[in-house]
């Protein structure tokens, strides 16, 4: 599957009492999907995950695959303690039809996790995902950095396709791709302009293998089972190998320049278009726009997503139109000056 372009991390909205919000998820999805970005990412860093228990964790999932446009590629948040937990949440992910897993290492064993347990953990998920895995490494929240050279051997997995780094090094990025380069090249399917093509794009067209296929027969939403079969999408075949994409707003050109194909960015999250100009003007070879635009929302990203955490991303969301509200206890609110500082930060980078 190609992983290229922006991808919004998002939020989780709750009630006042924090119960999850599912109609504001439903809301921020699809406005999310009228937007140039390559997809959405559910239940990462910025979504709270490790807030969310399980049963939530599963009906958010629902929510946001049932909203996206089918154009969209889903990423789902699955990061456990356990492989077992892990692989869970991976099954319920493949039956709300995203198109591939986020895994994290687990954290509260952190001291013991040495490069062979960690290769034991992403590979025993990896075996028995039903969907591609992406590797998330975020030292910031996880104290344990995936070691380049661990990155490098899972590359060879047939079911591992690619990393999020969170790290905000450049350098890293460099290396990881570096590294990775003789990983093993994949034919995917992409639209005529080079866009990724989804598992849920083509089931709700009733296409399998480019058969259809009785709509009835689909597993999935009512939604879904409502929507007769249309013309076959014409595609083209792509070959990619191990994807590196970055996790910083504030260096993500840089990566992009050091061999990322993309990023993941909680900075999308509630300024979508400033992240997708940036890309567009680096894919158009235009360096000069490019690091203008980047310039623009640098400063923002660090002090907003760097420092002030979830509760500055969702009041940053709710200040850009989208639904964000409190971040779930412990995290605490912003204060008034705070607030006051993101609008004023945010003032020329509205959607």
């Amino acid at each position: 599957m190609l992983l290229e372009g922006i991808f919004a991390a998002i939020t989780t909205p709750f009630y006042s009492d924090e119960r999850v919000y599912t109609r504001k998820v439903e809301a921020n999805i699809a406005r999310y999907s009228r937007s140039l970005l390559a997809g959405m990412v559910v239940l990462g860093s910025t979504g709270e995950a490790p807030l969310v228990d399980d049963a939530e964790s599963r009906e958010v999932l629902r929510v946001a695959a049932d909203a996206a446009a089918p154009e969209k590629v889903m990423l789902a948040g699955i990061g456990r303690e356990s492989v077992k937990a892990t692989l869970e949440l991976a099954e319920a992910a493949a039956e709300f039809r995203y198109d591939a897993v986020l895994v994290r290492p687990p954290s509260y064993y952190a001291g013991l996790m040495t490069s062979s347990a960690a290769l034991n953990h992403f590979r025993s998920v990896a075996d028995r995902s039903p969907l591609p895995v992406v590797l998330y490494n975020i030292p910031k929240f996880v104290p344990y950095e995936i070691p380049v050279e661990v990155v490098a051997e899972l590359s060879s997995h047939p079911n591992i396709i690619g990393i999020k780094d969170s790290s905000g090094k450049v350098e890293r990025i460099r290396q990881q791709v570096t590294a990775t380069r003789n990983a093993t090249r994949r034919t995917v399917q992409v639209t005529q302009i080079f866009e990724a093509v989804t598992a849920r794009m083509s089931a709700q067209r009733g296409e399998v293998d480019g058969a259809f296929v009785p709509v009835g027969t689909l597993a999935g939403s009512a939604a879904v089972a409502a929507v007769a079969p249309a013309a076959t999408a014409k595609t083209r075949s792509r070959e990619v190998g191990f994807q590196v994409l970055s996790g910083s707003g504030s260096t993500f050109l840089d990566a992009l320049e050091a061999g990322a194909t993309g990023a993941i960015l909680a900075f999308a999250a509630f300024a979508p278009q400033a992240c997708q100009e940036t890309y567009l003007a680096w894919k158009d070879h235009d360096p000069t726009l490019a690091k203008e635009k980047q310039e623009r929302i640098a400063q923002a990203d660090r002090r907003i997503v760097g420092e002030m955490g979830i509760a500055g991303i969702k009041y940053a969301c709710d200040f850009n139109g989208y639904f964000g509200g409190r971040a779930r206890r412990p995290l605490l609110a912003l204060t008034a000056e705070m607030k006051s500082e993101i609008e004023a930060m945010l003032a020329e980078t509205r959607n």
